[in-house]
């Protein structure tokens, strides 16, 4: 199990899994086992940053419609974006992504040699393909990166019913929930890679991303769910009839 993970997960999630499968055992006999054999979760590895994207001065920001409340009630309410960069043997590159904050999926993502408007918008482009995104109903939060400021970007943000929102410059709190998932895709993945190449890199990325964060990967705040299974459960639990009123008690004769 801890090998499925990818060397990443600790005792914690290795735990809930074995209880998701129906094998119960506590906690500390896991965190026992796995500290014998020398197995531990993935962890913070410092001394590189991924960048972060510039302002143009000339551009006016739109407001922060979030104010660092990142909570949704539905999938496809609040989206978060960012990007970040990726090294590889053939140099640095950049990823954009698109989270969406109820289920905490990916909904979209691109890379690109340079962190310019095409790349944010191929990002944004991916996540409106694939999920629901209905007039006024969804807000896009970013920072006030230039790419974000754009013409471009604003023109398409209007044209699908998209509010944007945007915090602070450089402020990671402004938008915490991102800057959470470059955390996690850093420590789980870029940090104990070595690609070669960018084919590699993405490929990589394509695995972690679609193939293990968004449909397998547990989340403690999600119920120890993945962000599919968490959604799927919503969208089952929307499919239910109500629950039909009480009838008043007869009265008595």
């Amino acid at each position: 199990m801890w090998e499925a993970s990818g060397f990443t997960y600790g005792s914690d999630r290795v735990h809930q899994q074995l209880r998701r499968e129906g094998i119960r055992v506590g906690r500390k006999r896991v965190e026992r086992l796995m500290r014998s054999q020398g197995w531990q979760g993935a962890h913070l590895r410092r001394g590189w940053r991924g960048g972060s994207t510039k302002q143009d001065p000339t551009r006016e920001p739109a407001p922060d419609l979030v104010n660092r409340q990142f909570r949704a009630n539905a999938p496809d309410r609040l989206w978060v974006a960012d990007a970040t960069r990726i090294p590889c043997g053939e140099g640095v590159f950049w990823l954009a992504a698109v989270r969406d904050v109820f289920s905490r999926r990916i909904v979209g993502w691109k890379t690109s040699n340079s962190c310019d408007t095409d790349l944010i918008l191929a990002a944004l482009e991916y996540g409106i393909y694939s999920r629901q995104v209905r007039d006024g109903e969804l807000i896009h939060h970013s920072d006030r990166g230039s790419n974000y400021t754009s013409f471009r970007f604003a023109d398409r943000l209007y044209d699908n019913g998209i509010l944007p929102s945007m915090g602070s410059v450089g402020d990671s709190y402004d938008n915490a929930l991102m800057e959470n998932f470059w955390s996690t895709l850093k420590i789980e993945l870029v940090y104990r890679q070595a690609w070669r190449t960018r084919d590699e890199a993405e490929n990589a990325l394509f695995a972690y991303i679609d193939g293990w964060y968004n449909t397998r990967r547990i989340q403690k705040e999600l119920g120890y769910l993945s962000p599919d299974e968490y959604e799927t459960a919503w969208y089952q639990h929307q499919e239910q009839p109500a629950e039909p009123a009480l009838a008043a008690p007869a009265t008595s004769r």
